[in-house]
């Protein structure tokens, strides 16, 4: 989706915006590239999801925040979900959005809920602006989930709250469904 098209949708949606600033500061985000270096590892250097994509698993991608309630509360189901399919069919990356400002409290929530799966940061705007990006759908808080398949396909995104055994439940019908092609 072009950023034009994704500001007139933003338009639609909130109705029209008069700070002209404001539109064209969001342009420029939202035309930010994927594959940009707008993320990075907890020692500060560069990583990207499509690193993580296609190695043979299901890649389930979450956008969390250290503030977010739901992520806070749901991060149990995170890890739990790791544990249990990390050594064959499926894997989780965490993505904070946090960004530079709060790495700490990043780091402290990770820390607090004892999460061992791989987690990366990076500023809101940008990886609000990469989401739409990927997904042709306008970012609108945390948590998201991006689901890729073992061949490095995007096969399905969803902005807040869904339990994991939702996400378990499609990964198996659609495993199934490649087993049976």
């Amino acid at each position: 989706m072009s950023s034009i098209r994704l500001w007139r949708e933003i338009q639609y949606r909130f109705g029209q915006v008069p700070n002209l600033a404001f539109g064209f500061l969001f342009l420029f985000i939202a035309s930010a590239s994927a594959n940009a270096t707008v993320l990075s590892d907890f020692q500060g250097e560069p990583s990207s999801i499509e690193s993580h994509i296609g190695k043979g698993k299901w890649l389930v991608v979450i956008f969390w925040a250290s503030d977010c309630g739901v992520c806070n509360k749901d991060a149990g189901q995170y890890e739990s979900f790791y544990k249990k399919y990390k050594n064959n069919k499926a894997t989780i990356l965490g993505v904070s959005m946090d960004g530079s400002a709060r790495t700490d409290l990043a780091k402290r929530f990770i820390a607090r809920h004892g999460l061992t799966f791989p987690n990366i940061i990076g500023e809101p705007g940008a990886i609000g602006a990469m989401y739409t990006q990927l997904t042709h759908e306008v970012w609108l808080g945390t948590p998201m989930f991006l689901i890729y398949s073992p061949a490095g396909e995007l096969v399905a995104s969803q902005v807040g709250a869904i339990p994991m055994d939702a996400i378990e439940g499609f990964i198996e019908k659609h495993a199934n469904k490649e087993n049976v092609n």
